[in-house]
Order: structure tokens, then C-alpha cells, then sequence
């Protein structure tokens, strides 16, 4: 069973990748998802060459005048290209709406006529769309997209052309993504699009079987572009096949589209091969009829698969990086990236379309939370070791230690030659029978506080307090210049302290006590001593254990050092030999004992290391 540590983690994990969950399929994401994706998936290529594109572009404007032109034009156009049977083209595509007779009866007829004659056209049409109340299994709901109008091309001209609707309808961020396959008219009738009705009079042309019809979604599949805007245009205008300078060649056995290909004719759209520059409405049928003749029709997968997906990953991903190593977190998110995107390209090419942003937008959002997180807790620890690490070391010390490093993890057992001190209270037993235990708790405090101040004005590591017993030492875990001296200035401070503070206690409690301090300076071993579960950063060797021999034999208001210490006070220092009348436990005979009598004290060592 887990534990409720780890129930609570799996219950945040859940919490977030619900939230990625939502975001997602509130629609929130779609913008960003489909660009994202739209960078993925969508690479313009070049067209083979058998779709050309008749502008009806500016030159023509400026020659013939601002559209609505005489339908004769088209017919004339239409002529033209069907002149010759050797030379006509397989399907001429009109990208362009004449719905109901126009005033000039005989201009509609020359049309309906050239279509009949040339029977390789298909012409547009086009539905108006809104929401109505619709009846379905005996229930009631609002169709947002039903086709309230349907402008179709006019009766004569529909009996002599096929007919496809060219309604172009962008998703939630205006960028043309997929394309409407049919359109159920207000009739009843189902009406294909203008690029399959093109595209299926190409593949009769061809005596080929046309590819299969795309799955839908609502009427829309998912258009992969083959080319960017411009990638059909040649520069053929309109103008250059109504007055017959184009080469009827050039259009033979091809298909030709003829459409708006002019800013001032408004049919422009940005599309999913480029969101920057527009793309006229003919060549999106281009590449509509491109992707029928391809056969390559990728479906989006389900969008309530896709979401659970992310919710698992998401899941996965956020109990993963807890407490994770930087490094493995990096390379966990660079994978899990790396594996998504060659994911999402290789079913792609197998003819799947997936949200291609969401997976890595959550586990990228979990990964900088997780660092963001990871960090803060190592910020917190660091601030406990520091705080509980600056209680026994000097603060420049500490601020040398974590420049260097955490001390926490840089410390081991090493070894060093330190200057030890060990600093006792004399007369403590008795005093603590005779007064209160709160009285005697205060003095104790008093005088730790002064032995410690006494430590860290000198720049010591305070290793502990036994008692009433105070110990310490000097160039570790940092070396220090001249460590003997730091500590027998921190001694003598010490019992410097002690008398104006006995006096103090005298007046007080009417009774007084002393410190005898012993130090020596020699090897030890310095680190993190104990068990994994508890540890103390201390000393222990023979150099510790001789300090607190000549601690346990000082008296009352005396400094004792060996002569290892004397020798590194030199002239700085007044003595006297005690010599080997002073018998420590554990020492060979001939150990010298010297009391410190004077030292001469260099405040700039006490202002710096």
C-alpha cells in the first residue's frame, strides 16, 4: 500500500495533469496548438505542374474594368481553351459565382453554351451559412453551420457544367486548416466541393478510379498544402487568354483554374502553410485537388483520446521530476520532447493528425515547475545548513564554505592540523547545588554566550557545549593563518571575560566562578563523524584529547598550552614552564605544560581571516 507521502504526491500529479486536460480541451491551447502544428506538418513543396492557375488579377482589372465583367468574357475564355481538341485542357475549374440570370441574356447563354461545348467545366457554388433549429431522432438542437442559402450557378449554365461549392471556412484562429468536402443544401441536396467535383472530371480525363473520399469530421478534413500562396501562379493572366496571347499548349491535358488573383477582389485567407502571407481562394482549391490526386488524406485523430493521453503523461511526467536531478530532468524533458515530435511526424506520414503543442507544453510547464520547485527546496535547505552550520562557524568562514560549496556535502572525515581549545567553568558544581536551577541556568548561558563570542570573534568553529564545557577549533574547515594564535586569543579573551563577569555574579548571587582553557595544536581528523541518521561536524584525534587533558588541569582563571602552541606564539607571548610536572593522561613523561601568562592581541586578526 502507499503511504500518504506518496498519495499525496500522485494526488498533485493528478491535479496538474488535470489542468493541463482542461486547458486543452476548453480550446484554449488551439491557437498556439495550431501553429505549432502547422510548423510540424505543413512543408510547401513544388507543384508537378498540372494545375494552372488564370488569375483574374490586376492587369485584367485595369484592362477590363472592375468586376462584375460580361459573362461573355468567360464564354470567350472558355472557347479559347477548347478550341483546339488536341490542345484543350482536361478540366477548366470557373472559381467564380454566377448565380441567377444576369441582365444580358445573351451573355448567360454564350456561357451555358461554351460549357456545354467544351464539356470539361465545372463551375462554383456557394451556401450561405447560420444556426437553425433542427429535428433529429425527435429531439431538438441549434445547427450553428446550416446552409440557410444555397447560390447556384444559373439553370442553363448547371445543365452544362458540373457544379461544386467553393464555402472556405478557417477554424477558431481565422487560419484555413481544413477543407468542407460537401455541403447539404437547403433542399436536401448533397453538394461536393468545387476541388473534388475538378478533381474527379481529372481522373475521368486520366480513365483512373478516383482516390477514396477523406473522412469527415461535420463535412471537414484536415488539408495538407502542397504549395505556399504563389507556388501555382505562373503569371497567367485572364487577359492573356481573352486576347489569345497565352500558348494554347501550355494548357493542354492540364488542369486550369480560373479565379480571383487580386488584393481588391477579397478573396484572400490565411492559410496553414503560411500565416503570413494570404493565399487566394483558387489556389487553396489548387491544393485541395493536389490532395485528392496524392491520395495522401491525413485524419485528425480523436480528440477524447488525444486529452487522455495528455492527462496520462502529464501525470506521469509530474511525479517523474519530483526531486529530480537536474541533469536527468533536462535530459528526461529533451527526450520526452524529441520523442513526441518524431511521434507526431511519423504518424503524420501514416495519416494521423495530432495536437502536436500539448504534450510538450505540459511537460515543459512541469519541468521548469518542477526546477522552480526543486530549487526553492534547495534553497530552504541550504538556508537550514547554513543557518545550522553559522552556529558553530564564524560568518566568513560559512560565506568561504559556501562559495566553495554546500558544507553539508563537501564535508568529510580529513585530515588537518587545527589549534584545539576546551574552556571549563570551575566552582559550576557547587554553585548549581546552592542557587536555583533557573538561576543556574541563566549563568551557564552567560557564560556560554561569552565563550562562544569569544570563538567567533576569532574566527573559530564552535565545535560543541558538554555541559558547562565549551570546545572549539581553528583552520578547518578553511586553513587559517596563524591558527594557534586565533585560539589562545580567543582564551584569554575568555578568562579576560570571566572576571568582570564573576564580579557581576559576586554582587548578584554572592558567589563567583572562573574558566580554565586548555589548547593545543596538532593533527585531526575533521568532518561529518556519526551515524547517516544523526551526525555531528566535529574533531577527534590525540590532538583534541591532549586540549582537554590540559583543560581538566588548568585552574580557575589559567590558560594551559603545550609547547607545540608556545613555539607558534614566539615573542607575541609571556610563559611559564610548567615542565613535565603537569601529568597528562595518556602522555610519555617529558610532555611540557606552559601556562599562558600574556599575549600581545592584533585586532586586525580579530576583524578578519
Amino acid at each position: 500500500m502507499m503511504g500518504k507521502g506518496t498519495l499525496r504526491v500522485w494526488a498533485a500529479a493528478a491535479a496538474l495533469a488535470a489542468g493541463f486536460t482542461a486547458a486543452a480541451g476548453s480550446g484554449l491551447l488551439d491557437r498556439a496548438d495550431g501553429a505549432v502544428s502547422d510548423a510540424l506538418y505543413q512543408r510547401p513543396s513544388a507543384a508537378d505542374g498540372q494545375i494552372v492557375v488564370v488569375g483574374l488579377d490586376q492587369r485584367a482589372l485595369d484592362a477590363l474594368g472592375p468586376m462584375p465583367w460580361p459573362r461573355s468574357y468567360m464564354a470567350d475564355a472558355v472557347n479559347w481553351l477548347n478550341a483546339d481538341p488536341e490542345l484543350a485542357p482536361a478540366v477548366i475549374g470557373v472559381d467564380v459565382l454566377y448565380a441567377g440570370e444576369s441582365a444580358d441574356p445573351q451573355a448567360d447563354a454564350a456561357l451555358a453554351d461554351a460549357a456545354a461545348a467544351g464539356g470539361n467545366v465545372v463551375t462554383a457554388a456557394a451556401a450561405t451559412f447560420g444556426s437553425s433549429l433542427r429535428v433529429e431522432d425527435g429531439g431538438f438542437y441549434m445547427d450553428s453551420r446550416s446552409a440557410l442559402a444555397w447560390d447556384a450557378p444559373f439553370d442553363a449554365l448547371a445543365d452544362a457544367a458540373d457544379i461544386g461549392h467553393i464555402n472556405a471556412m478557417a477554424d477558431g484562429d481565422g487560419v484555413i486548416r481544413h477543407a468542407l468536402l460537401y455541403v447539404d443544401t437547403p433542399e436536401g441536396e448533397r453538394v461536393c466541393s468545387f476541388a473534388r467535383a475538378v478533381y474527379e472530371r481529372w481522373a475521368a480525363y486520366c480513365g483512373e478510379e478516383p482516390s477514396a473520399l477523406p473522412e469527415t469530421r461535420d463535412g471537414f478534413f484536415y488539408l495538407p498544402y502542397t504549395a505556399a500562396p504563389g507556388g501555382y501562379s505562373d503569371g497567367v493572366s485572364f487577359l492573356d487568354v481573352l486576347d489569345g496571347t497565352a500558348d494554347p499548349a501550355y494548357f493542354a491535358g492540364k488542369i486550369v483554374l480560373i479565379g480571383p488573383y487580386a488584393a481588391g477582389l477579397q478573396d484572400e485567407y490565411r492559410t496553414a502553410i503560411d500565416h503570413a502571407a494570404p493565399m487566394y481562394g483558387v489556389e487553396i482549391q489548387a491544393n485541395q485537388i493536389d490532395a485528392f490526386r496524392a491520395g495522401f488524406l491525413p485524419r485528425d485523430a480523436s480528440r477524447t483520446a488525444q486529452l487522455a493521453a495528455l492527462f496520462f503523461v502529464s501525470l506521469l511526467a509530474a511525479v517523474w521530476l519530483r526531486d529530480r536531478r537536474m541533469g536527468q530532468a533536462l535530459a528526461g524533458w529533451a527526450a520526452a520532447l524529441a520523442g513526441w515530435l518524431a511521434l507526431c511526424a511519423g504518424l503524420y506520414r501514416a495519416g494521423w493528425v495530432l495536437h502536436v503543442l500539448w504534450l510538450p507544453l505540459a511537460v515543459t510547464v512541469l519541468f521548469i515547475g518542477s526546477t522552480a520547485v526543486n530549487y526553492i527546496l534547495a534553497q530552504r535547505e541550504k538556508k537550514r545548513v547554513t543557518d545550522t552550520f553559522g552556529r558553530y562557524v564564524d560568518p566568513g568562514v560559512l560565506r568561504e564554505l559556501l562559495a566553495q560549496g554546500s558544507p553539508a556535502a563537501d564535508l568529510g572525515g580529513r585530515l588537518f592540523d587545527i589549534a584545539v581549545l576546551f574552556v571549563d567553568i570551575r566552582g559550576f558544581t557547587a554553585m548549581s547545588e546552592a542557587l536555583p536551577p533557573a538561576t543556574v541556568v541563566e549563568i551557564l548561558n552567560r557564560y556560554l554566550t561569552l565563550t562562544t563570542e569569544c570563538v567567533m570573534r576569532w574566527h573559530g568553529t564552535l565545535d560543541k557545549f558538554v555541559g558547562d564545557c565549551t570546545m572549539a577549533f581553528w583552520n578547518a574547515p578553511l586553513p587559517q593563518e596563524d591558527a594557534a594564535y586565533r585560539a589562545c586569543c580567543a582564551a584569554m579573551d575568555m578568562v579576560d571575560g570571566s572576571r568582570a563577569l564573576g564580579e557581576e555574579l559576586q554582587a548578584r548571587f554572592g558567589r563567583t566562578v572562573s574558566f580554565g582553557v586548555g589548547v593545543h595544536f596538532g593533527p585531526a581528523v575533521v568532518g561529518n563523524i556519526g551515524a547517516p541518521q544523526r551526525m555531528d561536524y566535529t574533531a577527534i584525534g590525540d590532538t583534541v584529547n591532549t586540549a582537554a587533558r590540559l583543560e581538566a588541569n588548568a585552574p580557575g582563571g589559567t590558560v594551559l598550552i603545550s609547547r607545540t602552541v608556545a613555539d607558534a606564539l614566539g615573542s607575541r607571548a609571556q610563559t611559564t614552564s610548567l615542565g613535565g610536572s603537569v601529568r597528562l593522561k595518556g602522555k610519555a613523561e617529558g610532555f611540557e605544560t606552559l601556562t599562558l601568562d600574556a599575549l600581545e592581541r592584533d585586532c586586525r586578526r580579530a576583524g578578519g581571516n
